[in-house]
């Protein structure tokens, strides 16, 4: 990755995962499954965590999951990350999902249906966090 793709990767927001909310991802209501809604929020996030600490990382903690509006089967998902912060050995993301509907009258729309804050730490081969560097990571974050 050169130096201005590092310089993206911490100040945009990245489109890190697309897929298709399938009918086995329905809950009991029929909508997607907020847990398979936050699993694909962490892959989004992990990526970016990674790509940034150029290494492992292991999701900590998540904080303010809101959910907005509700994914249906066939819907496609976007996953977008951004780096909020980074520490000595942590890195803060937002995460948000968004809809684009490719079925039905709704072809088309779009809309955020999720976020939240995911916060990684880097590690290493032992899974104890390591200090990684990134230079002048203060000016880069918006």
């Amino acid at each position: 990755m050169s130096k201005n793709q590092d310089t993206d990767m911490v100040s945009n927001k990245n489109l890190m995962l697309k897929t298709i909310a399938m009918p086995l991802h329905k809950n009991i209501n029929g909508n997607i499954f907020g847990g398979w809604i936050m699993s694909k929020m962490d892959i989004a996030g992990g990526i970016l965590a990674k790509e940034i600490s150029k290494g492992r990382v292991s999701t900590v903690c998540v904080k303010n999951i809101n959910f907005l509006k509700p994914i249906s089967a066939g819907d496609l998902v976007f996953c977008y990350a951004k780096c909020k912060k980074i520490g000595n050995t942590s890195i803060t993301t937002k995460i948000e999902i968004w809809i684009k509907k490719i079925h039905s009258k709704l072809f088309g729309i779009s809309y955020c249906s999720t976020t939240a804050t995911f916060i990684y730490v880097a590690i290493d081969k032992y899974g104890k966090p390591r200090m990684f560097s990134i230079k002048n990571k203060k000016s880069k974050l918006k």
